[in-house]
């Protein structure tokens, strides 16, 4: 845990760590605190109650909630508090990750889950700068430098790509 985290990333079982590490990659690059947490609405219900309810207090400003299948993490978590709910849809084996995408994008009016693409817990992240961004000019400086540095890298890739040609180019990414 960090100090005075202003996001929460939760993940509704260890098995959704790897995806929602991502995360926690941009939110470290943006040197914005978080705390990363395992709850489950289905078996640790009074616990996950608790947080949610209690996130405002401790001073966080956005909750990142990732869970796959019935995916009810998020929205569960949205209904308890009044902070900002990005829902990262986890794949799943079964529907390939359109079952969770759908529980978590079809709230019922009163309870918004903004919500990413299967596995976008990257732009999870990002979207939760952005959200604090809107009042804290430090979180708004980096992430205008995040956004320079996205957008130099794919000018040098589109350079090179017209230098060398798209069979080289290619070969030299192992493909």
């Amino acid at each position: 845990m960090k100090k005075n985290p202003q996001v929460a990333i939760v993940m509704g079982s260890d098995s959704d760590l790897e995806v929602m590490s991502e995360a926690a990659k941009v939110l470290d690059e943006l040197s914005l605190s978080y705390e990363i947490a395992v709850l489950s609405t289905h078996r640790v219900a009074e616990e996950t109650s608790d947080f949610a309810k209690s996130a405002k207090q401790k001073g966080f400003k956005v909750l990142i909630a990732g869970a796959g299948g019935a995916a009810a993490l998020p929205g569960s978590i949205a209904s308890l508090t009044i902070l900002p709910v990005i829902g990262v849809p986890i794949l799943t084996k079964s529907m390939e990750g359109l079952d969770s995408l759908l529980s978590i994008a079809q709230m019922p009016p009163g309870v918004p889950v903004a919500t990413v693409g299967i596995n976008g817990a990257k732009n999870a992240g990002i979207l939760a700068a952005q959200i604090i961004a809107t009042s804290d000019s430090l979180v708004e400086r980096k992430l205008s430098e995040y956004k320079s540095k996205q957008k130099k890298e794919v000018l040098l890739k589109n350079k090179k790509l017209h230098q060398i040609g798209w069979l080289k180019y290619l070969k030299e990414k192992g493909q």
